[in-house]
């Protein structure tokens, strides 16, 4: 019987994910790799202004549903995010009443700094890793994609 901890897969009792080690180190490395983040946005102002990179122009309801968050929390992230110089209000084309939000010059280079500063962070770190925890890991990663863009698509498995 798995413990709250561990989850045996339907195909073997014999293979198991130690649920609360996995969520501790995906949590940590998460960590890390925001302790160099000199952008000054918190975590969900640096994924909303992700998801208006990838999907935008959106108005605020899409990105609000999107991210999960609540219209006086997004009133807060948007003006935040407009004050950095990171995104732009625009008028929504379909409807005079609404607006959408795309990003700037400005955001799409912060966003593409961060990224490059984690990615060397990480590349650092696998360097200390052995030939055989590099494998591995490269093995995982498919995995860990899946789990972290569809958790509802191996819900069905």
């Amino acid at each position: 019987m798995a413990s709250e901890s561990t989850v045996s897969t339907p195909a073997t009792s014999v293979a198991a994910v130690d649920v609360t080690r996995l969520r501790v180190s995906i949590a940590r490395l998460s960590r890390r790799l925001r302790r160099n983040d000199q952008s000054g946005l918190t975590p969900t102002q640096l994924a909303a202004l992700s998801t208006v990179e990838r999907s935008g122009p959106l108005r605020l309801g899409d990105l609000a549903a999107a991210e999960g968050i609540a219209p006086s929390t997004l009133t807060r992230l948007v003006s935040a995010l407009e004050e950095s110089g990171y995104v732009r209000r625009d008028a929504d084309p379909r409807d005079a009443r609404a607006s959408t939000l795309a990003i700037t010059q400005a955001g799409h280079e912060m966003l593409e700094s961060l990224r490059a500063e984690g990615t060397a962070m990480l590349t650092e770190s696998l360097a200390m890793l052995t030939p055989e925890q590099r494998s591995a890991l490269a093995t995982a990663l498919p995995v860990l994609e899946r789990l972290a863009d569809d958790p509802a698509a191996y819900r069905s498995r």
